[in-house]
């Protein structure tokens, strides 16, 4: 799935992203306060921490839905805290959101060309003239959803509708619709949220594949300890939009604040294994 890219390539021990001091207010409310993180290329990096974090309004900002109070977030080179959200795409991050964003009424099939569109070059009039550059291009397009279709093991939904499949099938299908855009940088938002643990098991291996055969980069939201443990090589925890530590799966989980921040303070968890009197 490797393409041309006519952008200037970075130096190859650059972070492919680098947030620094990110701060987002809403209102009286301050949602990240000076969070800061480099996601390097090739590397699964994933953001934890208790509902209300902040994770999710980090993934915004990456995404361009939301602008930062102050902060910046650099791509390869590109401020994209002043790239426009239409054009994120096509600078190469894709997305998957908690909650499925699909054509329920569509099939698998068109779903993941929906997909590939962003890297559609012809104009109105050759599309409506279907022209043979249109032809080709439909057919390149057609070629290149194939081979996700059969990365993911979709051949038997090609033709179904979103909405006649099982949960757990429609949320390969998004990844497979992120992965049909040729990212360099996929976000994940919560990956195994409403999976079996079948599911979030065969979810593990897609994530540790799109990274090790198909080189992207993967910056990921998770509450699955199992599941980050299992596919991350850097973990950042958050609490209350600010971070509390940063470091391996094992460094973060043995952390007292990431502790205190997900179970209560270690004194509390002292007294709760204390056998009553």
């Amino acid at each position: 799935m490797s393409h041309p890219d006519p952008r200037p390539v970075a130096a190859a021990d650059s972070p492919l992203l680098s947030a620094n001091n990110l701060q987002v207010r809403f209102g009286g409310v301050l949602a990240v306060n000076g969070v800061s993180f480099d996601v390097h290329r090739g590397e699964v990096f994933t953001l934890i921490g208790p509902n209300g974090a902040g994770k999710t309004t980090v993934f915004n900002l990456i995404s361009r839905i939301y602008t930062p109070t102050a902060g910046t977030i650099d791509f390869d080179g590109h401020a994209l805290t002043s790239t426009p959200a239409h054009q994120v795409a096509a600078l190469g991050i894709a997305r998957t959101f908690q909650n499925i964003e699909l054509f329920e009424y569509a099939t698998v099939l068109q779903n993941l060309l929906i997909g590939h569109h962003v890297h559609r070059k012809t104009g109105f009039w050759q599309e409506l003239l279907f022209t043979p550059s249109v032809r080709q291009a439909e057919i390149e397009a057609r070629d290149a959803v194939e081979r996700v279709i059969e990365f993911l093991d979709l051949q038997h939904h090609r033709d179904s509708l979103v909405a006649g499949l099982p949960y757990g099938v429609r949320k390969v299908v998004e990844l497979a619709r992120a992965l049909c855009t040729r990212p360099r940088l996929l976000l994940l938002d919560e990956p195994s949220s409403g999976l079996n643990v079948e599911e979030t098991d065969d979810m593990a291996f897609w994530i540790q594949d799109i990274r090790n055969d198909l080189g992207i980069t993967v910056l990921m939201v998770e509450h699955d300890m199992t599941l980050v443990s299992r596919v991350s090589d850097r973990v950042l925890a958050m609490n209350q939009g600010e971070t509390l530590a940063l470091g391996t799966p094992a460094q973060v989980q043995a952390d007292p604040r990431v502790i205190e921040a997900y179970l209560g303070s270690v004194e509390d968890m002292s007294s709760l294994r204390r056998p009553a009197r």
